[in-house]
């Protein structure tokens, strides 16, 4: 198999309560046999498939009796409850070192120079972390510098039904970009070097955490079939410039063709045809950011996103959404899915809020069950691995499944022009979003950024406070303010809010400790994997920017 991130301890964010049913079998060591034979989990796209096909189990719809599992969060407390009767009776509290050693286990910091040779950059830098909750882990994220062209690539991709298409893309989609906005002069300049023999030009510099790999088994595969892809762009020159928006609906597009050709043709060495199906079967969204100057183009497809931190004249702080989720809840999203089917149809597209009553985002890289024809689907299972053709999902047929595509990975683009107040983007996957308001991460975050707290009156949400307990708050976000500068990274900062906020709006050490002790096995149930970029913009370039232009 390819080589998978270790989870280490598995950690929480959007708690539901579990059902009280539930626990007898956790007594008696059975949750894992639930977990992998209930396929909708709390806020999964598809299902807890495993990354191994050959272990995963396919249900096209929940079970009543499993009701519960689908609700969001009711009460925290029933959960803390519940754990008394675990076979464990000892309660166990990580300490505040050991909170930080998780929270900080994936972070990662890169300063932009202020002048990179060519252009004084927009970008000061920017945060990024990871906060798991699958084991492995099925988000990725990605950062790099474009050499040949100008502007940074950032981005976050949220895998479902394991982590294959997850990694690929992450690999593999900011080389589409890159090429796609290449002038035709570089083109051919790369090509004759692969021809020549001669070592190729640099199109990007990585910001890579340690744990974010590449498939290094894949990479020949890759680097063919990017190579035929700016072949093709060599042969269309128009001699025109390449627009961003253009060159990022193309790059998705590609590579997402790229995914599914791979996985019809197979491959002579059995491990990249196991590799390239597993690819092609599992799913991916992506939402990624090209920063270039005061030009801000940000794609997305599926539901992940993109939010800007905008700092008000009073020094309060609002959110500007940059993205828009593709899903049953985005209601041009549900109109345009059955503008491109025929009206018979329209009853049977989306059950339950899903794609197909199966699948959630409307959006995806990779998911060929919902993109082949069912013939296509039936050739390649026969045909592939033995690992293949013996899972039950890889052979369920999607119910309703007659007019083919019904899923495209094509982005949605927005481009917005940088202003002074624009000071930092959010990146995220939807297990941020599932916990928190966009309103207050950007609190959170411009807080942190600034060192500003603007204090905001205690609300207590109809509880019954004493004046001790009254007290008791006050002094606790006393406390929260003069440690806020514990975290150096502001993406850890924002998880630590996301998983540990009370009802109260402020950070609970229990609670924090509660949900990072939690085993793999229940984390799941709980939130989802949790993936972060902050992107922080440097005012003073902006600004000069903008006066340039006037």
């Amino acid at each position: 198999a390819i080589p998978v991130r270790s989870s280490r301890l598995p950690l929480l964010s959007d708690a539901m309560p579990a059902p009280a049913h539930l626990f007898p079998l956790i007594r008696n060591c059975e949750i894992s046999r639930i977990c992998s034979t209930v396929c909708y989990c709390h806020h999964k796209h598809l299902c807890c498939l495993s990354s191994h096909f050959a272990h995963s189990h396919f249900r096209h719809a929940p079970q009543k009796k499993f009701a519960a599992l689908y609700r969001p969060k009711e009460n925290f407390n029933y959960f803390i409850h519940a754990r008394d009767y675990a076979s464990t009776p000892q309660r166990f509290y990580l300490t505040p070192p050991q909170v930080n050693s998780i929270l900080k286990a994936n972070e990662y910091s890169f300063k932009v120079p202020e002048f990179d040779g060519k252009n004084v950059s927009s970008v000061l830098g920017f945060d990024s972390n990871q906060l798991p909750a699958n084991a492995p882990i099925e988000d990725r994220r990605s950062a790099a510098t474009c050499l040949q062209t100008r502007g940074m690539l950032l981005g976050v991709f949220d895998g479902h039904a394991g982590c294959a298409c997850a990694q690929a893309v992450s690999e593999r989609l900011f080389y589409y970009i890159a090429v796609s906005l290449l002038p035709h002069e570089t083109l051919l300049e790369i090509e004759n070097a692969v021809e020549s023999g001669r070592a190729l030009l640099p199109i990007l510099q990585w910001h890579k955490h340690p744990n974010d790999y590449f498939s290094k088994e894949a990479s020949k595969l890759y680097f063919n079939s990017l190579r035929t892809y700016w072949q093709e762009l060599i042969d269309l020159n128009s001699g025109e410039t390449t627009d961003v928006k253009e060159a990022l609906i193309n790059a998705f597009k590609r590579l997402d063709n790229d995914i599914s050709l791979e996985a019809q043709v197979g491959d002579p060495n059995s491990f990249l045809n196991y590799l390239v199906l597993r690819v092609a079967f599992s799913g991916a969204t992506a939402c990624v950011a090209h920063v270039d100057g005061v030009d801000l183009h940000v794609a997305n497809t599926g539901d992940s996103r993109a939010m800007l931190g905008v700092q008000e004249e009073d020094g309060s702080w609002s959110a500007v959404n940059l993205s828009y989720d593709h899903n049953a809840q985005n209601e041009r999203e549900v109109e345009r899915v059955k503008m491109e089917h025929p009206k018979s149809e329209e009853k049977s597209l989306v059950k339950q809020d899903r794609l197909l009553g199966l699948l959630m985002p409307f959006r995806a890289f990779g998911d060929v069950k919902f993109k082949w024809s069912i013939e296509l689907q039936k050739r390649v299972v026969e045909s592939g691995p033995d690992q293949l053709n013996e899972n039950e999902y890889t052979k369920f047929i999607p119910p309703n499944y007659h007019t083919p595509p019904y899923l495209t990975a094509e982005p949605e683009v927005i481009h917005h022009k940088l202003r002074p107040q624009d000071k930092f983007l959010v990146l995220a996957t939807d297990g941020l979003w599932e916990t928190m308001h966009r309103q207050d991460v950007a609190r959170i975050v411009g807080e942190y950024l600034t060192g500003v707290h603007h204090q905001q009156p205690i609300a207590v949400g109809g509880y019954k406070v004493t004046l001790g307990q009254m007290h008791g708050l006050l002094t606790e976000r006393r406390a929260r303010i003069s440690s806020v500068f514990e975290d150096q990274n502001a993406a850890t900062h924002l998880i630590r809010h996301a998983v540990g906020n009370n009802e109260f709006g402020t950070v609970d050490h229990e609670r924090l400790s509660k949900m990072l002790s939690l085993p793999e096995e229940l984390a799941r149930m709980y939130r989802d994997d949790i993936t972060i970029i902050v992107v922080q913009f440097n005012s003073h370039v902006i600004g000069a920017c903008q006066n340039e232009e006037l």
